[in-house]
């Protein structure tokens, strides 16, 4: 079965709003270089010297994800996850730069087969941040597909296999890619009998939350696939009113939001941070669903925490939450047909 990309989609995203368009600005507003965070923080008498720090992987962040960041605090646990680190060059034993072994599992562009019954397509190398420990950090995004028409190949292989009955649209983050291109994507998964689900997983609602917009959720609730949201935040003050609005707007559309977080030193590693990020998640109806050990990806190795502290925390939470408000502590192994929980 060979898949359209249609032209002109079912469901054709209507003339974009001053909202819709609000997000794209804010991309062009980000800040881009340690210089800049510095002194927008107020921290030339602490940071100065580190933001210069050398790396290939470059400075982003989104200003309403700066907004949340305390001024003058060079520990604060925002900062740690967006500010480069002279550590980051350091070469470590066991960390890579593919530390989950992608390339064994792809089977064409941007297509990656590892787990029954669902593939993962990377849709764009973009993001609207750049997280100091991504484990996609030097993942090749000059391979995979760059246009619409790029990824017939990959939903050619879908619609071939029908053991596959769910996409996982990833990156970079599927949310940068504009509404009329993804929505001609979801058109197209759609299209092949045997998918039932599209999950998407995106930073973008926790640091660019005016991406959720109307439009988007009109494009989300319109698909016939059961479509589930994966946010990725990692401490509570990432959420403010916005972020708590945009994925009430999710949710109250049917759409599930679950959270993964990564366990990351000096930013969420002891119970009390832990502990009001299930709370936050919990209060605006988003499932705690993973906690995850950090990848060991390189240019990361100052954020690894051990398994033995992890699950420490874990049973610390089972002490002070509801269980459903507690997340697996899982690791991703590139041998296993599945993630496996550690606790």
């Amino acid at each position: 079965m060979k898949v359209p990309i249609l032209a002109n989609p079912t469901n054709p995203v209507r003339a974009r709003s001053e909202s819709s368009e609000r997000w794209q600005t804010s991309l062009k507003e980000a800040i881009r270089s340690g210089r800049e965070l510095v002194q927008l923080l107020g921290l030339q008498q602490t940071l100065a010297p580190s933001a210069q720090a050398a790396t290939d992987f470059p400075v982003f962040v989104t200003r309403e994800f700066l907004s949340r960041i305390q001024p003058g605090d060079p520990d604060d646990p925002l900062l740690r996850q967006v500010f480069p680190a002279a550590s980051e060059t350091a070469a470590v034993e066991g960390f890579g730069s593919d530390p989950l072994q992608e390339a064994s599992f792809t089977r064409c562009g941007g297509l990656i087969h590892k787990y029954a019954g669902r593939v993962l397509l990377v849709t764009t190398g973009a993001c609207a941040i750049h997280c100091r420990y991504c484990f996609r950090r030097h993942f090749p995004y000059s391979d995979i597909p760059h246009s619409i028409d790029q990824w017939q190949p990959a939903l050619d292989e879908i619609a071939a296999d029908e053991s596959i009955e769910e996409v996982l649209l990833s990156g970079g983050d599927p949310l940068m890619l504009a509404d009329p291109v993804l929505e001609r994507l979801i058109d197209a998964l759609q299209s092949i009998p045997h998918l039932r689900r599209l999950r998407i997983h995106s930073r973008l609602p926790i640091v660019l939350p005016s991406r959720v917009n109307d439009a988007l959720v009109e494009m989300l609730t319109a698909s016939r696939l059961t479509v589930w949201m994966v946010v990725h935040s990692n401490h509570a003050n990432e959420f403010d009113e916005a972020v708590g609005q945009g994925l009430g707007r999710l949710i109250d559309r049917g759409i599930p939001v679950l959270n993964q977080a990564v366990l990351l030193r000096g930013v969420n590693d002891d119970l009390d941070a832990l502990t009001d990020l299930c709370r936050r998640l919990i209060d605006l109806r988003v499932t705690p669903y993973y906690l995850h050990k950090l990848d060991q990806v390189a240019g990361a190795a100052h954020f690894d925490v051990s398994k033995e502290r992890g699950c420490e925390l874990i049973e610390g939470l089972r002490t002070r939450l509801p269980g459903y408000a507690v997340p697996r502590f899982v690791i991703e192994q590139p041998d296993q047909p599945s993630k496996t929980t550690i606790v």
